[in-house]
């Protein structure tokens, strides 16, 4: 392997035990000083990207960065979203940091500058702005546009107001926290957490207070109007749920939602300036779209791989709703709804079929038409309808680029709208295999390669899941694994229980209690890979973020054997205490409470923090934190790195922390370049795959 003859001792790390009586048991916390901001810890991280360095700066890293800085250099183009007879698109040109906001005129005329957050004063290292646009809106009329601003990678926004297509900028709603326009596991038709008036006087949003405050879920529903009044219409403090608003553009009928993350959502409409409940099953995930006089409710009611149903929007508004007094317009099927579109003639349903995508026309009393055209193992998103009545929607796969398709429902035909130029390399191959795991689950898993690649158990591999929240992990392309793949890198991608790839039962598999399971999945995936000769354990790596990052934290300590890297990215690991940083009180619904005995006990089994055992042969392992990150706490990171530093064998253990980023990552390119360089450097190196 690539520069590691002689590895450098890691920086001193002073413990200060501080012990904890939970349930009868004391837990033994000697790194809780790094859950501080002070200057110690300010040093400490300092020292440890330093550390890092010395095992990152290798021939290998200066073998890839062209590579990478060359995959930067390509067009990107976001999902179209048309209102009123415009197209709005976010397009980032090779040369830019970040993407502009455009809209044309049709599908693919020319663009006009909305937003061009390039053009924003620079103000890092570098000389590139660290503000950045992280989404947008259009209203119904298409003459006003709302998008969000975020600061290094902050998910904490201000929204701007500005008109089409002139660019005036008409407003700024400073400082209004974590204003989303999307649910964990859903796309196209998710209510959000902004919405349009109906007669374009202003917009419904639910504002935060903030991470410093510990306020993050703490909300209120105001009403935003353009004459510069707000009215706040509810004050919402329950730590468990997220407020999400809609609005039906004909009616102006306001519906709010409740929703528990990872869990069901309770719907209530605005009557008479009163909310009054709608759907209230409590467990249920329902989703409401409003079309004309029309309300669709998409709903695992009943139906654990999900059903469309209908009512009328008058008897929306009555409230208290029963879900037998529905039609339905889509029975539940073999595949698991994930998201519709609605036209006058038809709608356009997307199925995830073990795990993949289906497109799926209907007329509107659910007869089917057709299916839409896809590619073998690809997956569809942001699926929406335009004013002619075409559907608009983006599909890849680990082979294929980011396309977006304009498509007519009534005949099949479809063409490409924008495409993102690529060098793929020649000859890649994606397969679908299963594996068997623990309790009988029959677990998908994808396989990317070289046609040419041979089974003989020799070949880099590396091993990437998630496995929570109801969030299912389709085929995804990431151009910045090409290099990978082309080195003759073997990729493999497990659908892991704790996701939906099969509905509510294969979330309900992998939460709470039955936590262990998504592990085992991630196991099973690994032992099936050496099996059938893809990759022996000495070439094999494992990655993922986030909640990835608390499966890849548990599969290292649980079976260190298996692996040759991990690359363990703004993780959960200490899961005694990850309800008392930022949103996770709000997780506890997913994983239970470490302050309720029964859940202790089989947190503690698999908390990964708690789980390092002294003097056991780990393999190297990758920390990647930010100091901006407001969802998960970059402690996690900091107190495993420490732990294993101090009390394990084998690594080294790296620690890389980013100071201009968040939760999903750089700011920039050029920060985003950086750290693919940094990930995949010593994935390579770990891997016997540098120079």
């Amino acid at each position: 392997m690539s520069g590691h003859e002689e590895s450098p001792e890691p920086p001193p790390t002073r413990r200060e035990v501080v012990t904890e009586t939970l349930h009868g048991t004391e837990i033994p916390d000697p790194y809780r000083w790094l859950e501080g901001d002070g200057e110690a810890v300010r040093e400490w991280t300092e020292a440890q990207n330093d550390y890092a360095d010395t095992h990152l700066d290798t021939a290998t890293r200066e073998q890839l960065r062209p590579e990478m800085e060359k995959l930067a250099e390509v067009t990107e183009y976001g999902a179209v979203k048309a209102e009123n007879g415009r197209y709005f698109q976010t397009v980032e040109a090779p040369d830019d940091d970040h993407a502009r906001l455009l809209v044309r005129e049709s599908p693919d005329g020319d663009g006009t500058v909305l937003v061009d957050p390039n053009a924003w004063p620079a103000n890092d290292d570098e000389g590139a702005p660290t503000r950045s646009m992280s989404w947008f809106l259009p209203a119904p009329d298409g003459k006003h546009v709302a998008y969000a601003v975020t600061e290094g990678g902050d998910e904490h926004v201000d929204v701007h107001v500005a008109t089409v297509p002139d660019a005036e900028t008409v407003a700024v709603l400073e400082d209004r926290g974590r204003v989303h326009l999307g649910l964990i596991g859903f796309d196209a038709v998710s209510p959000g957490m902004l919405a349009w008036d109906a007669d374009g006087e202003g917009f419904y949003y639910v504002a935060t207070g903030g991470a410093d405050a510990g306020a993050q879920m703490e909300t209120e529903l105001r009403h935003w109007r353009f004459d510069g009044s707000e009215e706040t219409l509810l004050e919402h403090d329950d730590q468990h749920v997220w407020p999400t608003v809609r609005t039906d553009r004909a009616s102006g009928t306001l519906a709010v939602g409740f929703s528990a993350v990872g869990g069901g959502i309770d719907w209530y409409v605005e009557v008479d300036g009163a909310l009054r409940p709608v759907v209230a099953d409590g467990d249920a995930e329902t989703f409401v779209v409003f079309h004309e006089d029309t309300v669709f409710l998409q709903t695992d009611h009943e139906a654990p791989r999900k059903r469309l149903l209908t009512c009328s929007l008058g008897r929306l508004r009555e409230g208290d709703l029963a879900f037998d007094e529905c039609e339905t317009v889509l029975p539940e099927r073999a595949g698991i709804l994930q998201s519709f579109a609605v036209t006058t003639e038809h709608v356009v349903a997307q199925y995830l079929e073990d795990a993949h995508s289906r497109l799926a026309v209907y007329d509107r009393d659910g007869g089917h038409v057709r299916d839409l055209d896809l590619p073998d193992y690809a997956s569809v998103s942001d699926l929406r309808v335009d004013d002619a009545e075409a559907v608009l929607y983006r599909v890849e796969s680990f082979h294929r680029p980011p396309t977006l398709v304009r498509a007519d429902p009534a005949t099949g035909d479809r063409r490409e709208l924008a495409r993102a130029d690529v060098d793929v390399p020649e000859g890649l191959v994606v397969r679908q295999e299963f594996v068997d795991s623990t309790d009988g689950a029959e677990v998908p898993v994808f396989v990317c390669h070289r046609a040419d690649v041979e089974r003989d158990g020799d070949n880099p591999a590396v091993l990437h899941g998630y496995g929570g929240f109801r969030s299912s992990r389709p085929p995804s392309f990431d151009r910045f694994r090409l290099p990978f793949l082309g080195d003759g890198g073997v990729y493999a991608q497990v659908c892991a229980r704790g996701g939906q790839e099969y509905g509510e039962a294969w979330h309900e598999a992998g939460m709470l209690a039955e936590k262990q399971h998504t592990f085992d999945d991630f196991v099973a995936a690994a032992e099936h890979l050496r099996a059938v000769g893809y990759a022996d354990p000495d070439r094999l790596a494992v990655t993922g973020r986030s909640n990835g990052g608390l499966s890849v934290g548990a599969v290292v300590t649980q079976r260190p054997d298996l692996w040759a890297a991990a690359r363990c990215t703004v993780p959960l690991l200490d899961m005694l205490r990850f309800h008392r940083f930022l949103l996770g009180e709000s997780w506890t619904t997913e994983y239970g409470h470490p302050e309720d005995p029964e859940a202790f006990e089989y947190i503690r089994e698999y908390s990964p923090y708690h789980n390092v055992e002294r003097g056991v042969d780990y393999p190297p392992v990758l920390f990647t934190t930010a100091v901006g990150d407001t969802r998960v706490h970059p402690a996690h990171a900091r107190k495993m790195t420490a732990r294993l530093q101090a009390e394990a064998d084998g690594g080294p253990f790296l620690l890389r922390t980013e100071t201009d980023a968040g939760h999903g990552g750089g700011p920039s390119t050029a920060a985003l370049v950086t750290e693919q360089v940094d990930e995949w450097t010593f994935l390579y190196d770990r891997l016997g795959m540098g120079e």
